[in-house]
């Protein structure tokens, strides 16, 4: 291996276009960077995809504890009126009897 010099430290690792690689290791980085910018680009979409489906299941989930709640204050209503029904006809017995 030789010393790293300057000029290698200038220059551009990635070689001009229509010139020749010269060494493996050329090769080699640019199959990685390549593959490096594949495996990115793919990551980039599951995480766009993730995200998508997690803000998804959130709306969901709030639509249902929306939905929970309003059940949740009818039966309380309904169970008020049937509540007060049955005191008015408690009393109006308790007024027949005496």
């Amino acid at each position: 291996m030789h010393p790293v010099t300057k000029a290698d430290r200038d220059a551009c690792p990635i070689p001009a276009a229509g010139s020749k690689l010269t060494s493996l290791e050329e090769v080699t980085m640019l199959r990685s960077l390549a593959l490096v910018s594949l495996v990115l680009s793919l990551t980039g979409c599951g995480v766009a995809e993730t995200g998508t489906a997690a803000a998804t299941a959130a709306t969901a989930k709030a639509e249902e504890v929306r939905q929970g709640l309003q059940t949740e204050a009818r039966v309380r209503e309904q169970l008020d009126a049937a509540s007060k029904q049955a005191a008015d006809q408690r009393n109006a017995a308790e007024a027949a009897s005496q």
